[in-house]
């Protein structure tokens, strides 16, 4: 079977951690994987790896987002369709309190995570319309769910994303679209505490001191591949996925010797 005549699935944010797992457990499901990201160095070599395409975005750039979609179209062909949409571009900034938070901290985690989400959706969504079955996923978090001290522009962003996905799937209701979210617990994947920490390691390897077993990108990854491939009328709406250690974002079991 050729690339084209393959479902075809988009992953955002695929030059590691979590996206790059998802476009693995896609592509051994039987998809044709467009990974995207903005690391192009990352992005080719695992398309080489799975046999997908690679192409950079920055999924904030509404004009180079638009731009992608007409690469699309062009590469994949004017009538194709499109399988999966998986929105994983993401990211946290900082730990400070509301109070003492920075504006651009958080107007960066709502364009990326929020707007990021939107761009792409937009720009993708008739051709997932066209798919006859086509399936959005976002990449949420429990943090868009029980909000946390520390947290404020990350859960604010990601409460937004929740929202999105729960609005979406109304007004998708009668076409060939199912709107799937995933809320991630604590996953020790790679470069997200890092980067949360403006690159203290040391900080970022404290979040998992202790913590038998935090989620690994594969875990989650799993998730999502599970979640897509159930029958055309199966919905997976929300889907909160949590290391055992995990009861809730803030009680995590934490072993000290």
């Amino acid at each position: 079977m050729s690339d084209v005549e393959r479902k075809t699935a988009v992953v955002t944010g695929a030059s590691g951690g979590i996206g790059a797992a998802t476009a693995r457990a896609l592509a051994a499901a039987g998809y044709h994987v467009v990974v995207t990201a903005r690391r192009l160095d990352r992005l080719e070599a695992l398309a080489k790896e799975i046999g997908g395409t690679a192409r950079t975005l920055d999924v904030t750039d509404r004009p180079a987002v638009d731009a992608f979609g007409a690469w699309f179209a062009e590469e994949f062909g004017a009538s194709s369709s499109l399988s999966v949409l998986v929105n994983n571009a993401g990211g946290a900034i900082g730990t400070e309190t509301v109070a003492a938070g920075d504006p651009e901290d958080w107007r960066t985690m709502y364009e990326v995570n929020v707007l990021g989400t939107l761009h792409v959706t937009q720009v993708l969504m008739p051709r997932l319309i066209a798919s006859g079955d086509g399936v959005v996923v976002i990449l949420s978090s429990v943090a868009g769910l029980v909000p946390y001290e520390g947290g404020g522009g990350y859960v604010a962003a990601k409460h937004a994303e929740h929202s999105m996905a729960g609005t979406l799937r109304l007004e998708l209701l009668g076409e060939p679209v199912r709107v799937v979210e995933i809320a991630p617990g604590m996953v020790q994947s790679e470069g997200f505490a890092v980067t949360r920490f403006r690159g203290d390691e040391t900080a970022a390897a404290k979040v998992y001191a202790g913590v038998p077993d935090p989620l690994t990108s594969e875990d989650v990854a799993e998730t999502v591949a599970w979640a897509v491939t159930r029958p055309p009328h199966v919905n997976i709406d929300l889907l909160v996925v949590r290391p055992r250690a995990q009861a809730a974002a803030h009680k995590v079991l934490r072993i000290t010797e």
